[in-house]
C-alpha cells in the first residue's frame, strides 16, 4: 500500500495533507509514505521532519501511488500522471465543478470528497468542514480585532473608561460558535444569529445574547442534516429589517453563513453597511461563494465610507499549522476505517455510510449520487 502525499498547486494554499505524526501512523498502518519534496514548507514542516517520521521525499511519487492525499482536488494534468484505480483523497469542491468530476472519472481513479462526510457521530473525528472551520471562526476575530482601530475589552483606567467592543456574529455553526467563544474570551459584548432554533441555547451557553425573529417559521428552519434551510421572502423581511437595526450599534460584524451547493445568502446589505460607524469592521467568511456582505470582495479589505469589509480567501489556511494538523488527522482517521489493520491492506466496504457519502468517482463513473446526474460521460 503505497501512499503519496502531494504538494499542492493552487495559488495561496499553504496546508499539507499530512504532517509527520500521521505519517508515523499510517506507516504502522503498513504503508509506504512518499512526501512531495516541499509539501509542508508552507505549514512550517520541513522535508527532514517527513523524513524522520519515516516518509520518502521526492517528487513524481503520484504516478505510482494506491492513494494520494490532497488539500484540494487535483488538476486535469495532475490527476492525469496518477494511475488508473488510485485513491485521491482531498476537498473536491463538488458543487458546480462539473467538468472536474468528470475529469476525475475519465481518469479512472476513486476520488472521496471529505467534505461530503456524513455528519454522523462516528464520523466527528473526519469532518474537515468542522476541523477547518473551527479554525475559521476564530481566525475571523483576530483578523476583525487586527482592523478595528480599538481595544476590545472593557478597560478602566485612570485616564478613563474604554467601553468593550460589541461583536455581531451572523451565522452559527462551527465557525460562529467558536467566533463567539474567541470574542467573549477577548472581552466583547457578542450577539449571534441563525435561523436555526436549536442554536440558540449554544449561543446563550457561551454568553452571548441571540438575535432571531423566532416565528412558527424559525422553529422548523433546519434539515434533518442539521444544515440551516433557505428561508421565505417573508422571513428573510423581517429578520433583515431586526438585523439592520442591530447592525447599526455594533463594532464588528462577523457572517458565516453558507448553503451546500448555493451561492451564499445575502445577509448584510449595503444600505446596513452604511449605517455602521466609521471605523467598524466587517468579515465575510463566506466570500469565496459569493458573500454574505454586499460590497465584499475575495482576497480583499474593502472600505466604504471609513467601514472595512474582509474578505479574506482561505481563512484556515490563514493558520497553516494547525490546520494542516488536523486536517491531517482527519484524513488519518478516515484511511483506517479503509484499512484491514490485521492484513495490513485496503479493504473498502463499499456499502459502509461514510464510504458511499464521501465516494464522488469509481470505475470511470460519478457515483455519488447529488452529482451523477449532471457529471454526466463525455462523449
Amino acid at each position: 500500500m503505497r501512499i503519496a502525499v502531494s504538494r499542492e498547486t493552487e495559488a495561496g494554499e499553504p496546508r499539507v495533507a499530512a504532517t509527520p505524526e500521521t505519517v508515523r501512523k499510517l506507516k504502522a498502518l503498513g504503508a509506504e509514505v512518499a512526501v512531495a519534496r516541499g509539501a509542508g514548507a508552507g505549514s512550517g514542516i520541513p522535508d527532514v521532519d517527513f523524513e524522520a517520521a519515516g516518509a520518502t521525499v521526492g517528487d513524481g511519487a503520484e504516478s505510482d501511488a494506491d492513494i494520494v492525499l490532497r488539500v484540494r482536488r487535483p488538476s486535469g494534468s495532475e490527476v492525469g500522471s496518477y494511475k488508473k484505480g488510485a485513491i485521491v483523497v482531498a476537498i473536491m469542491d463538488p458543487y458546480g465543478n462539473d467538468a472536474p468530476l468528470r475529469a476525475l472519472a475519465d481518469a479512472g481513479v476513486t476520488a472521496f470528497a471529505m467534505e461530503l462526510m456524513p455528519r454522523i457521530t462516528r464520523a466527528q473525528s473526519m469532518d474537515v468542514l468542522s476541523s477547518q472551520a473551527n479554525l475559521a471562526g476564530y481566525r475571523a476575530v483576530i483578523d476583525a480585532s487586527a482592523e478595528y482601530g480599538r481595544a476590545l475589552p472593557m478597560m478602566m483606567t485612570a485616564a478613563g473608561t474604554i467601553p468593550a467592543a460589541k461583536i455581531f456574529i451572523m451565522g452559527v455553526g462551527v465557525a460562529g460558535l467558536q467566533a463567539i467563544a474567541t470574542a467573549r474570551r477577548l472581552g466583547a459584548v457578542v450577539t449571534a444569529t441563525d435561523v436555526r432554533p436549536a442554536v440558540k441555547e449554544q449561543v446563550q451557553s457561551l454568553g452571548a445574547k441571540f438575535i432571531a425573529v423566532e416565528d412558527d417559521e424559525f422553529k422548523q428552519a433546519e434539515t434533518a442534516g442539521g444544515y440551516a434551510k433557505e428561508m421565505s421572502k417573508e422571513y428573510r423581511a423581517k429578520q433583515a429589517a431586526l438585523v439592520a437595526e442591530h447592525i447599526k450599534k455594533q463594532d464588528i460584524v462577523i457572517t458565516t453563513a453558507l448553503i451546500p451547493g448555493r451561492l451564499a445568502p445575502k445577509l448584510v446589505s449595503a444600505e446596513m453597511v452604511a449605517s455602521m460607524r466609521p471605523g467598524s469592521v466587517l468579515v465575510d467568511l463566506a466570500v469565496e461563494r459569493g458573500g454574505n456582505v454586499e460590497g465584499a470582495k475575495a482576497g480583499e479589505v474593502a472600505e466604504i465610507n471609513g467601514v472595512k469589509i474582509v474578505g479574506h480567501t482561505n481563512v484556515p489556511g490563514r493558520l497553516a499549522a494547525s490546520a494542516s494538523a488536523l486536517y491531517a488527522k482527519n484524513l488519518l482517521t478516515f484511511l483506517e476505517s479503509l484499512v484491514d489493520k490485521k492484513e495490513k491492506k485496503l479493504a473498502i466496504n463499499w456499502d459502509d455510510e461514510i464510504v458511499k457519502g464521501t465516494a464522488l468517482t469509481r470505475d470511470g463513473a460519478v457515483v455519488h449520487p447529488s452529482f451523477a446526474s449532471t457529471a454526466k460521460a463525455s462523449p
